[in-house]
């Protein structure tokens, strides 16, 4: 592809330290006994779940006088060229003059929570301006008043949003969150080991006893039992307690029949292509990049309903340079820009008008409806709503005695 190496020889690389490799990363941890959510696998639960009163006000911002932003970011979650920069990034600060401080240092939502909440508790800078959390943890941040309110005096170009990315469960309003890049789970299959036969649905992959035995399912709760959710026609919206024990116990039950072999992070992508897993939830990042070598691949995403996750832009109290961030924001909001990341990273872009620039520079990413997807696709997509911190708790728990058990 343009602007890039080789994509049959970088996928398998990227594919092994992709954003949800990374998100993943920490997998074996999670048999310890700590609690996943979704976007991040072996996290702990640690929010009291309020507030403080006590939330101190941003600082004074610097950035007019200050030509610096200080942004951390997902591994290999931004486009890089064959010299190992980011050409985007450069760009920004070509056209402005800020200097960006790019860290990939966010390579788990709770272990990077970890990091900061002391900090923010203290009321005590965090030394960074910006960061990319996954949507469940940005309804955390938010509950416990660690995020400062967006100005969008600041950000003109969010006028590009997509139209269904605007309100979501976990930020009614985008009052403290944008979104930076998206994405859907669904079915990844490999007909080899299929023998030649479709999987497209969750009931299929639980139960038909051709797959049994070669089935693997996400560390992931809500995506992982959020397609069982959809299929038994519940709204991800509005779970409740007893609907979220249901569809565990249908996952209970596949484990026990010996359909499910095991739940996976990102490593479920070797054994799919080899065979060695015949069915599999996967995420659309990764199998465009699977597909990249092995086009037999098929993918399925469900018919009654779509888990959706999107990874956002936030700005930290006390952050030094909040307007810094929001202009950061407001250029990768720029069709143009947002063209650089989507054809490299491979996941869905946030910004209208991104699809008819790819068109012309790279045609394979532009049609491919993993990366664009349709109107009728975007409308069957769903976000899990989000939870309180004893919701959260309890429902971490329960599926990690499943994932473990």
């Amino acid at each position: 592809m343009p602007d890039r190496p080789d994509p049959l020889l970088t996928s398998f690389a990227r594919a092994t330290i992709s954003r949800r490799s990374a998100l993943t990363g920490f997998a074996a941890v999670a048999a310890a006994g700590l609690l996943t959510a979704c976007g991040s696998a072996g996290r702990k639960s640690t929010d009291s779940g309020t507030a403080s009163a006590a939330t101190p006000k941003a600082a004074e911002d610097l950035s007019d006088t200050d030509k610096v932003v200080n942004w951390s970011n997902w591994p290999e979650y931004i486009d890089v060229d064959d010299a190992g920069k980011h050409p985007s990034i450069e760009g920004f600060t070509k056209q402005t003059g800020i200097k960006v401080n790019y860290n990939e240092d966010y390579n788990d939502n709770d272990e990077f929570f970890a990091k900061v909440r002391p900090l923010l508790e203290a009321g005590q800078d965090t030394g960074r301006d910006t960061w990319v959390s996954t949507d469940w943890m940005v309804a955390r941040l938010a509950r416990l008043g660690y995020l400062q309110p967006l100005n969008y005096d600041n950000i003109p170009n969010l006028s590009n949003l997509e139209p269904s990315l605007k309100s979501v469960p976990f930020d009614n309003g985008r009052v403290y969150s944008l979104p930076w890049q998206s994405g859907f789970v669904g079915i990844a299959y490999n007909p080899k080991a299929t023998g030649g036969r479709k999987v497209t649905s969750v009931d299929q992959l639980l139960h038909d006893p051709a797959l049994k035995g070669k089935v693997t399912m996400l560390t992931e709760m809500r995506d992982t039992v959020g397609v069982v959710l959809i299929e038994q026609g519940v709204s991800l919206a509005n779970v409740t307690a007893e609907q979220f024990a249901a569809a565990l116990q249908v996952i209970q039950d596949a484990k026990d029949s010996g359909q499910i072999k095991g739940f996976t992070g990102n490593e479920y992508t070797k054994p799919l292509a080899s065979g060695d897993t015949a069915a599999c939830l996967a995420w659309t990042g990764d199998v465009v990049q699977l597909r990249a070598d092995n086009p037999s691949l098929g993918y399925t995403l469900g018919d009654q309903g779509i888990p959706m996750f999107s990874d956002n832009f936030v700005i930290p109290n006390l952050a030094q340079h909040k307007k810094n961030a929001e202009r950061l924001i407001n250029y990768y909001y720029d069709p143009a820009v947002m063209a650089k990341v989507a054809d490299y990273v491979n996941y869905i872009p946030p910004v209208a008008g991104v699809k008819p620039i790819l068109v012309k520079k790279d045609p394979e990413v532009a049609n491919n409806e993993l990366i664009f997807p349709s109107e009728a696709i975007l409308a069957k997509a769903q976000v899990f709503r989000a939870l309180t911190a004893d919701e959260e708790t309890a429902f971490n728990r329960q599926f990690q005695a499943v994932v473990t058990g």
